[in-house]
């Protein structure tokens, strides 16, 4: 069974949230709406069983969107919303939240915050104690600058499960490893630490990017994590830029290809179940 632990749907004619950032120039392609029924049937193609939605937006009522789609569709297993780590309601935001069984996480877009220690502010320190309570897993999404606060912060909440969003975006394009492998193998160091592989095609060259240009650093994450800390995601419809939905998780599959059976099947999904505790039946 495979399960892609990390897509994403927006609605651009949905008036309640920012869809600036897909005005950038680049990003033509993906500056249309993405809705369950265009990922099912590129799904259903490669096998996949279900998927995890990751927020794009930091608004409750994207959290509140995204569940109500997960309720309607056949394909999404869990929801990683958001919540406002620094407001004094957090607690609150997250009971809510949890009374529906599809809220499977948090997430946060620390990469576009521009203190590069935000992650490690006394408030946002103290939401994180909140997940931490609740036990409601956080996905970090970090570039490569921030990657040095992933063993802080999970050394700071030992019971708080903590997932590396797209290995922290490496230099694939320029093939750029020796710093990014040293603070990957540090974070990994931390038992509540994992990793996904997810978001590789978008960091290597768009136009000619090849397997072998990725292979490096899956072997470091696969060195750091091992099959039971490492999940495949596909970063949907964000890859489109470089590859398309069969594309990516063929990749995944080539990489993987050397590992036993039961280690492929750990990261092609069961990772991702563990993790984000979703009921496999």
């Amino acid at each position: 069974m495979i399960i892609d632990a990390h897509q994403h749907f927006w609605d651009r004619a949905d008036t309640r949230f920012n869809h600036d950032w897909q005005t950038a120039p680049g990003l033509e392609k993906i500056c249309r709406s993405y809705l369950p029924e265009d990922l099912l049937p590129l799904a259903a193609s490669k096998n996949v069983s279900g998927t995890v939605f990751v927020q794009t937006q930091h608004h409750l009522e994207e959290t509140r969107w995204a569940l109500a789609l997960a309720e309607a569709s056949e394909l999404i297993l869990g929801v990683v919303g958001w919540v406002d780590l620094a407001s004094e309601r957090c607690g609150e935001q997250l009971s809510e939240f949890k009374q529906n069984p599809y809220l499977v996480g948090i997430r946060h877009v620390v990469q576009d915050e521009p203190d590069d220690d935000f992650i490690l502010r006394d408030d946002i320190s103290r939401g994180l104690a909140q997940l931490e309570h609740h036990g409601v897993p956080f996905d970090l999404l970090f570039y490569e600058r921030h990657l040095k606060h992933a063993a802080r912060v999970a050394r700071r909440f030992p019971e708080l499960p903590l997932v590396i969003n797209h290995l922290s975006k490496p230099n694939i394009k320029e093939h750029s490893l020796d710093r990014w492998q040293q603070e990957l193998s540090a974070a990994a160091e931390c038992e509540n630490v994992y990793c996904k592989l997810s978001g590789m095609v978008t960091e290597a060259s768009w136009e000619s990017w090849e397997i072998d240009d990725l292979r490096p650093y899956y072997e470091v994450a696969l060195d750091c994590f091992g099959p039971e800390r490492l999940m495949f995601g596909s970063d949907w419809p964000v890859c489109e830029l470089a590859a398309t939905y069969a594309e990516v998780v063929d990749a995944a599959s080539e990489l993987i290809a050397g590992l036993s059976d039961s280690e492929q099947a750990k990261i092609m999904g069961e990772t991702a179940c563990k993790f984000y505790q979703i009921d496999r039946s």
